[in-house]
Parts: structure tokens; sequence; C-alpha cells
């Protein structure tokens, strides 16, 4: 069942409930045989008759006779005589506007033969409803997805066109053709001729279509942060060819939205964000909450905020109405029913079905209504223009909310994880090489191979995962070829991005030889830690010393990689080692591994022998143990849940254990256990002299899911598709820490789970950053992710299979908790996201025990981690002296570091990662360094910045920093 047709199988949903009334009309009405008129049909509008504004009544009367008098009467008083033809007569009887809900009886009596009905008047409101046209993007779905870039870019021609043809219309019935997303405009200017290049910018100019500054629909709290500023960037460029500020965003289909998505659109200069989810599936209570009721969504700084809409039904609404009196009627129904307190009001009419073409009928009816009714008054618009007109008549008057609107459907990326992991390493990758590009070679950055590895990260995580029968029918050529184009946006990403890393660490000049390597810190502070080189970097042999001679630790693993702990690798620079044939040199406090206890000085962890789990987790000089051992609980469980049948949770069994490397820079053990639903699970633990976190590496050899038995019957809604072989894997994490809250890390920002989130928010599951902190004002732990971006907080709460359509079912409350489960793999949806998946799929996380809790900490060890020192063999090139770049103080990061689209300067993203306010300054150690700006995601000059430049908590300052060679200074 395809999601129109589902839609036809529906009454129309108030959030995630099903309802029936008389505020909602069952969808499909329009295949319906046709019901017998009414005698007496209210029109709620009002009409202006001799400069009196009144409400009309249509009367239609049956006159099987020749021609007749017909006397209407209303509550026994005439009100109408008139002479009407034999057949069916429809006319119009004017009425005081009624200033309340009144119940009259009508009578109309046509030559003795009276005809009644009950007529019930409603007050009409007075307002202005705003129609936004624009096209839903599923980037597959109901059709392949080179069929949906056709019609998508067929749609901006038809639009144009709808809209010269209108042009002299009167005003409000001009049409307007809004891009909901840009991803189909990207299409178009790459695919056109330049005729019609400059036709669509031409119609932007007129007012004709309206840009909206969203990539996609996207699933915000899969991105990385570099990756959601990227979401909107390419609205800035266009709208820069267009020569109009892009002020607007639309998403649609995707209920909820990760916190730092204000401060992207702030970066973009947005501040109207039209939000139109799905409204019945798998939703929650977003809809529930959010319907109606818009709001400045204030961003983690405090800053920057949004003004936040979600119109009735979201962007369905001309999937299950029909333009006309009787959806006028029902629009003012629904907005008395949730007491709307103002007279601006907006819908979406996103065609009939996803992916539609313009709906030219729109327009005649805007034009037909306004030239007969005064009100309500209709008129057709970009987003920009309604919410700028609500803005300015009551933007003022709006609540202003400061909150994570957690969103849902990110779980369906757990469904694909080995993609979902290639597309996270690739987005952090990007960030490397622009950084690496920035300081060894800014003149052979080129713009297009960036942007091009950044629209396939986008596309990964754009909401549209699959065919509308990925789960009946899996094996089906439509569904195979859908998933192949989706992963293939992973996997050319993963690509591009070592390429582009390739080429920056081993450019074409000439190397030293074997026995030199530099390590690259793309990170804008110092770091200390291992780096591992593989076997073809290192054959010199397994001594290492730096560039001054001094021998540093190393080791040669059991992998065959030699493992050399580098120390102070200046941010933004680079330190070169001499690999030599020497005895490998060790120092300081060993790393021991004996009894399954794996300590170096710093830290200190326990395995069960049995189960191979984490059983203790000490912090060195604290005898605390970190990990909840109340009900036989340990951190790295392996746990599989059948369904829902919690009761039955499935665990790993009993563990070999094998020591493979000894120390004394490094220890590592393996931990393989037979596993419900994988063919094997291997963990790994490593821990290394100096360091003060301890790594896990898992491997789940995942093994197939059963597949549907009657594929491609009964489609999503049947019952394998809703129920059948569904199953989820988590690894557990219940830590210790006596009064200790958490903390979480999500993109631009960082929020504490329920305290942080607001109402309408996902609480079964929550995506994550890099990482989650629980800690008292003493002592804590940060855990780390790397490649699984989903967690279950307090317990095993991701139990929402198939279909859900009943917001009462949805966990409203997450107590306070130091538990989690990182949530791996799943395959819940019965639509969409995949029915299956099989083979390795590798899961990394590191623990850090730690003292008081630190937040600038937590981010430069994770993303130490997704962002790891970078080895290459040495050139001949001479090495910066110092840093290219150092940021104060140590709580401000700089996000990102590269060069400017335009070659002239050098682009800064600094982060108030502390989540207080700071004054950051910026040490260059070249003498080619123009004026600084602060600017925005178009890498434009905004103002002159300070020397000392404000920074405030969780707030994003974007830089343009200018070269002077560039300038020719």
């Amino acid at each position: 069942m395809k999601r129109r047709d589902l839609l036809k199988s529906l009454t129309i949903a108030a959030g995630g409930a099903l309802y029936s009334g008389p505020a909602w009309i069952h969808a499909g009405a329009e295949a319906e045989v046709k019901p017998k008129p009414k005698l007496a049909t209210p029109i709620r509008g009002l009409t202006r008759r001799e400069g009196t504004l009144l409400q009309p009544l249509q009367i239609t009367v049956q006159n099987d006779g020749a021609g007749a008098v017909a006397v209407t009467k209303l509550d026994g008083v005439e009100i109408d005589r008139r002479t009407i033809q034999s057949g069916s007569n429809v006319f119009e009887l004017y009425l005081k506007p009624a200033t309340g809900i009144q119940s009259s009886t009508l009578s109309v009596d046509v030559n003795g033969t009276v005809q009644t009905d009950t007529v019930e008047l409603k007050p009409v409101r007075q307002m202005l409803i705003y129609i936004l046209p624009h096209s839903h993007h599923d980037l597959g779905y109901t059709d392949l997805q080179s069929n949906v870039e056709d019609k998508q870019i067929r749609n901006i021609t038809r639009g144009i066109e709808l809209a010269r043809k209108t042009a002299s219309y009167p005003e409000g019935s001009r049409f307007v053709w809004n891009l909901e997303v840009l991803w189909g405009a990207d299409l178009y200017m790459q695919r056109s001729s330049e005729d019609a290049k400059a036709e669509l910018i031409e119609a932007v100019r007129k007012g004709w279509i309206g840009l909206n500054g969203s990539y996609a629909n996207e699933l915000t709290g899969l991105c990385r942060p570099e990756e959601l500023l990227q979401l909107f960037r390419y609205g800035t460029l266009l709208g820069k060819r267009c020569d109009v500020q892009v002020d607007s965003a639309m998403m649609s289909d995707v209920p909820g939205f990760s916190w730092g998505t204000v401060t992207a659109m702030s970066q973009a200069g947005i501040k109207y964000f039209s939000a139109a989810p799905n409204y019945f599936d798998r939703i929650g209570t977003f809809m529930v909450t959010w319907q109606d009721k818009p709001f400045w969504w204030v961003s983690p700084s405090g800053k920057e905020k949004v003004l936040f809409w979600v119109p009735w039904t979201g962007y369905a609404m001309s999937h299950v109405m029909k333009v006309g009196p009787d959806f006028v009627a029902k629009y003012q129904d629904r907005m008395d029913e949730v007491h709307f307190p103002y007279d601006i009001s907006y819908i979406r009419w996103s065609g009939h079905g996803d992916n539609a073409e313009p709906d030219p009928e729109i327009s005649e009816f805007v034009r037909s209504w306004n030239e007969k009714y005064e009100w309500p008054r209709f008129s057709i618009a970009s987003t920009s223009t309604a919410f700028s007109a609500f803005e300015k008549r009551y933007g003022n008057q709006l609540p202003q909310y400061r909150g994570d609107l957690t969103p849902y459907w990110e779980d369906g990326a757990a469904s694909s994880a080995l993609e979902t992991r290639l597309s996270r390493l690739a987005a952090d990758r990007l960030t490397q090489a622009g950084a690496l590009s920035a300081i060894d070679a800014p003149n052979s950055y080129v713009p297009s191979t960036y942007e091009a590895a950044w629209r396939d990260v986008l596309l990964y995580s754009e909401h549209t995962w699959g065919a509308w029968c990925s789960v009946s029918d899996s094996e089906s050529p439509f569904t195979k070829k859908q998933w192949a184009v989706k992963r293939e946006f992973a996997v050319d990403a993963d690509k591009t991005s070592n390429d582009l890393l390739n080429n920056l660490l081993n450019p074409s000049t000439s190397s030293t030889g074997a026995s030199l390597v530099e390590i690259h810190n793309a990170t804008s502070w110092d770091r200390t830690e291992i780096v591992y080189l593989s076997h073809d970097l290192s054959p010199a042999g397994d001594h290492v010393a730096d560039h001054k001679g001094k021998p540093v630790p190393s080791q040669r693993l059991s992998t065959g990689e030699l493992a050399v702990l580098v120390t102070e690798v200046p941010a933004f620079g680079v330190a070169r080692y001499t690999i030599s044939t020497k005895k490998a040199h060790s120092a300081g406090a060993p790393a021991l591994v004996k009894d399954g206890v794996l300590e170096n000085g710093l830290i200190r962890a326990k395995i069960d022998p049995a189960t191979g789990n984490i059983i203790e987790l000490n912090l060195h000089g604290n005898s605390q143990n970190l990990v909840d051992r109340r009900d036989g609980g340990s951190v790295n469980e392996y746990l599989f849940l059948a369904g829902k049948d919690l009761e039955h949770l499935g665990r790993s069994g009993p563990a070999t254990i094998v020591i493979e490397d000894h120390g004394p820079l490094v220890v590592s053990i393996r931990i393989e256990s037979a596993a419900p639903g994988c063919n094997s699970l291997v963990r790994r633990l490593r821990l290394a002299a100096g360091m003060d976190h301890l790594e896990l590496i898992n491997i789940v050899d995942k093994q197939r899911a059963p597949l549907n038995p009657h594929p491609g019957v009964g489609g999503p809604g049947d019952e394998f598709a809703q129920r059948g072989s569904k199953e989820s894997l988590q690894f557990a994490f219940p830590f210790a820490v006596p009064d200790g809250k958490m903390s979480m890390d999500i993109a631009l920002g960082n929020m504490q789970p329920e305290v942080d989130q607001l109402p309408g928010s996902c609480k079964n599951w929550l995506p994550v950053g890099r990482w989650i902190d629980v800690a008292n004002k003493d002592y804590g732990v940060t855990w780390a992710t790397l490649d699984a971006p989903l967690v279950e907080v307090g317990g095993i709460t991701a139990t929402m299979l198939g279909s859900q359509k009943d917001p009462s079912v949805w966990r409203k409350h997450i107590e306070p908790t130091q538990k989690f489960y990182s949530w791996v793999m799943n395959n819940h949806w019965g639509t969409n996201y995949l029915a299956y998946q099989e083979g390795p799929v590798e899961f990394r996380y590191a623990l850090r025990p730690h003292q008081a809790y630190d937040a600038a900490a937590a981010s430069r060890f994770a993303i130490g981690l997704t962002q790891p020192l970078l080895a290459a063999r040495s050139s001949n090139q001479e090495l910066h002296a110092n840093s290219l770049l150092r940021v104060e103080p140590a709580d401000v990061l700089a996000l990102a570091l590269k060069p400017s689209d335009d070659e002239k300067a050098w682009v800064v993203r600094l982060f108030g990662a502390s989540g207080e306010a700071r004054k950051a300054r910026l040490t260059w150690s070249i003498p080619n360094v123009g004026k600084t700006w602060l600017s925005n995601l178009a890498e434009e000059q905004l103002s002159p910045a300070p020397s000392a430049i404000d920074v405030a908590g969780w707030e994003l300052i974007t830089l343009r920093v200018e070269r002077a060679e560039a300038l020719g200074q």
C-alpha cells in the first residue's frame, strides 16, 4: 500500500491519533458517491453587499413541476420569496453575520410542498490564510530516484509556467511555487540550459518561485556539526545568484529536529521555519503538541531564534481535502477547536501525492473565493511572505521556547548500520580535509569537489531511505534498485572523503623515504595520543624519535601496526618523526593486563571472565566503581531483543578471551562469543599507557532476519511488515556516579535528556552526537561513540514496531538515570527502511573516567576519536614552525577551518564548547593574514571582528580571515 493509498484509508489525524468529527473530513471522499445536496448549506464566509458584510446561506431546492414561487423562512420568519425554475435551483440568501454558534430551522415552501432543514450558523473568522504551494520531495519511495529527480526538475518549469499564466490575476491568487527543499533546484541548475537557468533566476527575482533554504528533508539528528551547516549552505549560494535573501526553510514529513538546527539556520540567515511533519505515523506526540502553535524556537546559546510553525495536517492538506466552501468551513472549525488566537494563518498545499506537480486549481479557487467573499481571505505566497507578515503582526506576542525537539525517524538509520557508519565517518573526514587544505594547500582547494561530497552525505541523511514496499517485498527489483542508489550516497561520500585526505597527505612531491613520517593535526588544540601506523608506513623499524631526536614510546602490535605515543602535535599543524631499527622505546607507567584487569596508572577496568562484559571501571585514586552492578548490570553487554519481548532478552554466550597485545605501550584483549542474531560477536578492549580512556571495538557479524514468506502481499500494512521478524541489537552502558547527571552532545549544542527536551520530543530513543557524560561535581565518566548515533535512556524503550498512530503509547518522561543503551541495529519500520541487514559492522566506543565535568574536554576527547591524528610519509617540504592557527581559551573550539570558496580567505568556525561565555582570540603563525570579519555560511564580510571575539556558551561564530597574499598585500 503506497502512502497516498494509505492516506485514503484513514480519517484526518490530529497529531498521531485518528479522529472523526465535525472538524475532520474523510480522506478519499472524492471517490465516494456524492450524497444528496442539503437544503441549506451555510457558507462560512462574509461577503459585502451594499457596503454591509453579510453571511451567505446557500439554498438548494428541487422543483419537480413547472415554474413556481419558493418562500423561505428562518425560524418561521420569511426571509426570501422568489420564482424558481423546474429542476434543481441553487441560490444564496444573505444573513446578518453570526456572532456565536446558532441553530435555526429553515423551511422552503414550493407550491405548498414544504422542505425543512436545521441550519447551524457559525461566526466567520476575519482572517488571512496564506497558501504555500509546493511539492513534497521524497527522493524515492513511490518511484525510482532518477524518475523523481526528473519530476522535480519538471515541477520547477511547470511552477514558472503557472506563475506566468496567472500573473494578471488579482493579488493573492497569482501562483507562487515554493521550492520545499533545494536538491531539485540544484539538479535543475546543473542539468538545464543557460536559458532555463536564467528563467529560474528571473522567476525567483519576480517572486514567482520561493526559495526555502534546506537542501533536503533531513534527519537532522544524524548530522555532524558541519553537515548540519552544509544542509543550509546551498540556499545561501543560490540566493546570492538570484539576488535574494533566503530567510525561510521548509521541512516536511520528518517529525522532530535537532536543537542545533536553529543555530545552523541562523548561520544561513534563515529566521522562518515551516515544519510540516507526517501527520499520523510514528510521530509520537509531536503533532498533538505543536500543530497550529507558532513560537520562537531559541538556539542552545540563547542568541538566535527562528519562527517555528507547524500547520494543520502538516504537508498533507491537499492529499486529503479539496478546495471549496466545505474546506473553508472545516479549516475554521479547526481554528475554533484549538482556539487559534491570530487572524493570520497558513497551510501547505503539496498537490495530490508526494513529488506532485503544481496544482493549477489552487489559483482558480483563490481568485473565485476572494472575488466573492471578503472573509476569510486567501493569499498564495512564499514561505517568507507568509511568515514575515505574521511576524510583523504578532512576532512580539509569541512565546519563546529553548530546547531540543528530539526527532523520531532517525531510528530507521539503524536498519543500515554499516552505511550510516560510513556516512558519519565521511562527514568527519571532509571536515579534516578542509582543515588540511587550509593548512598546507589553500590554493589547491576545489570547492565543487567538497560540495559534491557533502551532497552525498546530506542525501544519505535525507529521510527517504527506500521503497514503500522495502519490508513487505524486500527482494523486488523496485526495492533493490532504490536501496542501491541510497547506499551509493554513503559509499561515494566515503570514497571521496578518503581520496581527498589521501591526496592531501600524499602529494605528488617526492618523499624522503620510509624512515620519516608526519603526523597531522586537523583540530584546534594540541594533541597527545596514540597513533597507529600501518606496516606500510613503518617498515623501517620499531624505534621512533621526534624532530629533536628524542625517543618516544612505541610498540609493534599483533596486527602489524606500530603504535606510537606522539606528544603535543600542534593545533592545525604537523609533527615529524623518524623510525629506525633500534629497540622500541618505553617510558613512564606501562599499560598492564592480568587476570582480566587492564590498568595504566590512570584508569582501571575489569572484565567478567565468563561474559567478557566490563564489571569494574575506576579512575585512579578513586575507589568508586563507575559500573552500576545492581541487577547484575555490566558495561558493553550485548543484548538482542526479538520483537518487543523484553522478558526474554537475548545475551551473548560464554566468552573466549585472548590477550592480543601485552604492552608496555598498548594492551588489548579479544573477547569472542556466540550471540543471538549474529554469526559471531567479537569485542576488543584496548588501553594505552599515558591515555585516560579505554577503547571498545565491537564487531557484530549480523545474521539476516527472516524474509516475508509472502512477498508483495499486503504491503506495509500487512502483518509481516508491521510485526514480522522484528529485532534490535544494543550494547548496555549502566554507570554509577553518586548524584550524577547525564549530559548529551548534539550537533552544535548540548542537552540533558528530559530537562532540555521540549514537549512533543521523542523519548523512546534519542540521537546522540559524539558523547554522553555522567558526572557529579567531583568526578564522572564520558562515553564516546564513533559509529552508532542512537541511544535508549534509562531502559530498553525502543519497542515501537511498525506503524504507530496513537500518541498515547509513546514514552512521556525520562526519569533521572545513569543508564543508557547504544541502539545499534533494528528493522522496526514496516516501510521505507530496510527489512534486514547482514554481515560484519564495527561499533567503536571509548570510556573516559574523569574528575569534575568539563563539556569542552569531553568534546575535545570525542572529536579527537572521530577526527584522529593523520599519519603520512614525510615529504621534502618544510614544516610549519608552529600551528597555523591557535584559538584561546581552550574551551572555545574551532569546529572547522577551510579555505574560502573564492580562494581569498580562511573560514573559521568557533564554538563555545564549555557552555560558558568566553572571549576568543586567534593567533596565526604566518605573517600573511589580513582582516578578520564576522561571517556566515555564504562566507561574506558581515562586519569587522574585534581582536577579542565574544563567544557565548554553545554559540557558533563563523569568521572570514583574509589571506593577505590572495589580496595582493
